[in-house]
């Protein structure tokens, strides 16, 4: 990502639980009060899902929280955002989301010049296997890197 890029949030238990294919940065459909609060960091990805719907991408299941200074004017927390994708990409979804095993999972959230901005995965599960695996590659770097800075102190 370029250097005007902030980071809002990561979806830390998405790359845990899915291996990641691909990358997709998507826009996305927010109300006024819901762009405040993403600013602020008011989000929450825990069990967010993308789906494809008459060639649209909606993602379900993706908490923004109220904005605290708002009057009665607020957003529905819990409403279903639009993501806007170009029509060609849309189409590549939705072939590789039609292979059994793949689902599309929001990874981040980021402001981009300004505009909210959603980094989309294409991403298939992972067994409990393989998370033990990741826990225990982690563990082994973990170890190595304090070896490491222990060794030239």
């Amino acid at each position: 990502m370029s250097d005007n890029v902030k980071i809002i949030a990561q979806n830390k238990k998405a790359r845990f639980d899915y291996f990641v294919e691909e990358h997709y940065e998507c826009g996305v459909v927010l109300e006024g009060t819901e762009v405040k609060s993403v600013k602020n960091g008011n989000v929450s990805f825990a069990d967010s899902f993308a789906e494809i719907i008459n060639n649209e991408v909606w993602m379900r299941n993706f908490h923004i929280s109220e904005y605290s200074y708002s009057s009665v004017f607020n957003h529905n927390p819990d409403r279903v955002k639009k993501l806007l994708v170009h029509k060609e990409e849309i189409k590549r979804l939705k072939r590789k989301i039609d292979e059994k095993g793949f689902t599309l999972i929001p990874l981040d959230i980021y402001l981009k010049q300004g505009l909210v901005k959603i980094t989309l995965g294409v991403c298939k599960g992972k067994k409990q296997y393989d998370k033990r695996e990741t826990i225990k590659e982690r563990d082994v770097n973990r170890d190595l890197s304090r070896e490491f800075k222990n060794s030239h102190l």
